[in-house]
């Protein structure tokens, strides 16, 4: 995500714990978050501040979870409303989706669910939150509909399989992956080898990076897999 682009998340959750490692999860996503301790703080900021999606504790103090939801719709904001609950009861999911939520995550939730859901939800809703036309990192602009690469200005030749690889590193920054992880999201071939992923980051280390030796953006994590840093501050490797 570039910084124009960035979606904007509200976290309206009274658990310190729970609201603190949210919002420091979230950030090192790429998100811009922004978190209340309940629903009046919640539907104060709706009401002077633009967010994209909003994650929504249940059981929260004065209004509840519900009652802000409903409110929230009557006031027909059609941002996406993921509602967080440590309930299970059906009865109180079915009208958490009736009330207009987009989805209804059950504590305690894995991060990695969480983060899906948001994505699933961003993406229904407004796209281009999600998929920029252009990412840029140093010299390098990535055109993604256009499955373009320039650096300096120049167009640099990228075979399929070296885009896919490159978007997807690029959707991920930051994110520490695996090789496994890789080879599965890139080539999904029972033939294909860890090795393949390793020759693949060698060939875009060898186009984007300023010296393929010392890599900046594309580092590699060692006894794991690889890691984009779009900042250029990745440690090379040892």
């Amino acid at each position: 995500m570039n910084e124009a682009t960035r979606p904007t998340l509200l976290i309206v959750e009274d658990d310190p714990a729970i609201r603190e490692g949210l919002e420091l999860t979230l950030g090192l996503e790429g998100y811009h978050t922004h978190a209340v301790v309940d629903g009046d703080q919640a539907l104060a900021y709706l009401g002077r501040e633009r967010i994209d999606l909003v994650l929504l504790d249940v059981m929260l103090p004065g209004r509840n979870g519900f009652e802000v939801l409903r409110e929230i719709r009557r006031r027909r904001l059609d941002l996406p409303v993921i509602l967080l609950t440590a309930r299970t009861d059906e009865a109180d999911k079915v009208l958490g989706l009736e009330l207009g939520a987009d989805d209804y995550v059950t504590k305690p939730f894995g991060l990695a669910e969480l983060r899906a859901r948001i994505r699933v939800a961003l993406r229904r809703v407004a796209p281009a939150l999600l998929t920029p036309a252009v990412v840029a990192f140093g010299d390098v602009a990535v055109e993604r509909a256009a499955h373009r690469v320039r650096r300096a200005g120049e167009d640099v030749p990228m075979t399929a399989k070296e885009f896919a690889l490159l978007a997807y590193f690029l959707d991920q920054p930051e994110r520490v992956l695996t090789r496994e992880a890789l080879l599965d999201a890139v080539w999904g071939l029972p033939h294909a080898t860890l090795r393949t992923v390793d020759n693949f980051v060698m060939r875009l280390r060898s186009k984007l990076e300023p010296d393929p030796e010392q890599p900046r953006y594309l580092v590699t994590v060692r006894g794991v897999g690889y890691r984009f840093s779009p900042t250029g501050q990745g440690e090379p490797p040892q």
